[in-house]
This record gives C-alpha cells, structure tokens and sequence, in this order.
C-alpha cells in the first residue's frame, strides 16, 4: 500500500496544477499563453516538471491590496460581509418571490373557485342537488 503513496501524490499535483492552470484567467498568465501552459503540465506531468514550472513560474501570484499581511486582509475583509438579513439587495428578491407567490396562490384559489361553481351549477343542471 505504501509503495502507491508516491504516485498518488505526483498524481494529485499534476491534476491540482493542470485545474489550477484551466481556472486562471488568461491576464494573471506568465511567461507563456495558457495554451502552452496546459500542454507543458500536459506532457511533463509524469516528471513534475510541468506541475511545479506552472505552480512556481506559470501563475502570477499577488499580494494582499494595500501591503497588508494576509491575516491583516483576512481580518479587514471578514469586516465587510453583509449577513443575508442585512443585505438589502438579498431582501428585496424575497419580497418580489413573495409577491410572485402570493399572485400565484391567489390565481390558484380564483381558478378553485371557478371549478366549484361550475361543478355546483352542472349538478343543478343535472336535477340532482349538490351534496355537501
């Protein structure tokens, strides 16, 4: 079981590199178009050598905006969620799904209503009296 450990790591990296490199867009590319990119995870993923060019050379990695250290970032933008209590923007689409549900409740019961008295009026057509 141990012996498969190492192929199992050099496969994860190369799938981790290979999606890695398909979800960055093309502006934070380096040194070579993405195309190459893939290609060269592609063919020298077996090797590492693809895996570890993309992930050292391949993608620009940058820094948290304003120089802060990335816990300063994480803590400054934690700060600005909005809870969906709180968002307007999320209230307002329940109060327009609300309306929409509402009108569709209320053409519901006017088309029960409608079927009623036409059932109600077939049966007294009919002769025989509605039962209840």
């Amino acid at each position: 079981m141990l012996r498969y450990i190492p192929f199992l790591l050099v496969l994860a990296l190369w799938i981790y590199a290979f999606i890695d490199c398909l979800n960055t867009p093309e502006e934070q590319v380096r040194g070579l178009p993405k195309v190459v990119w893939v290609i060269i995870i592609l063919l020298f993923g077996e090797v590492l050598v693809g895996p570890i060019a993309w992930l050292v050379a391949g993608r620009l990695r940058h820094a948290p905006a304003g120089g802060s250290t990335p816990s300063e970032w994480h803590r400054n933008h934690r700060t600005t969620f909005v809870a969906p209590d709180d968002n307007p923007e999320f209230l307002q689409s329940l109060r327009e799904e609300n309306k929409k549900d509402e009108s569709l409740l209320k053409d519901w019961e006017a088309d029960l209503r409608r079927r009623e008295e036409e059932l109600k009026r077939r049966e007294r057509e009919q002769g025989g009296e509605p039962q209840a």
